[in-house]
């Protein structure tokens, strides 16, 4: 079952390449500009005679660019869509995702329960992972907004390893404030 799935990707993947370009009688314009396959321009032609030299050549006519008169390149569309996906492959498996975590206070919280928040806030900053600290206020807590402020503060002297991204901010009767990984130069 897991290789159907590998197949899906892999079609998907492909397919979006293919929709990319056009090829030989998908190109509509009656001229234009033609790219050899060294990259020397061939001058302004008929898309007729470039399909010509194409053939010709034993290649395929891809349409490259966009204009009046469109760009088209003399190439192995096959290899191209070949490098092409393994060119994304790689990049896709290089790619590295930051999760966010997420961390809720309140305005009344304990020295300790304060420690251990940002205890585990730290993991997830040495982890590589973005925290967003939380404190929502209720009631008479929306009047003094500084207090949720100062106790941001504090969990942020804490945490260790870790810098200020967004500073704290109030969007209703919520304080937000968002902590990165320091990068390492």
């Amino acid at each position: 079952m897991d290789w159907v799935a590998s197949a899906i990707q892999f079609c998907f993947v492909e397919e979006l390449i293919i929709k990319d370009y056009q090829i030989n009688e998908e190109i509509v314009e009656r001229e234009v500009m033609v790219i050899d396959a060294e990259g020397k321009s061939l001058g302004v032609m008929t898309r007729l005679q470039a399909l010509e030299v194409a053939q010709a050549a034993g290649l395929d006519l891809v349409k490259v660019g966009q204009g009046q008169t469109p760009t088209c390149k003399l190439m192995d569309y096959d290899k191209f869509r070949y490098d092409t996906i393994k060119k994304e492959k790689e990049a896709k498996k290089n790619q590295k995702v930051i999760k966010i975590k997420e961390v809720q206070l309140s305005i009344g919280i304990d020295t300790g329960d304060l420690a251990t928040k940002a205890k585990n806030a730290s993991k997830f900053v040495a982890d590589g992972d973005k925290v967003r600290v939380v404190i929502r206020m209720r009631g008479r807590q929306n009047k003094r907004p500084e207090l949720g402020i100062k106790v941001l503060n504090d969990f942020v002297t804490l945490v260790t390893g870790c810098v200020v991204e967004q500073a704290p901010s109030q969007e209703g009767n919520t304080l937000r404030m968002t902590l990165a990984p320091q990068k390492i130069k």
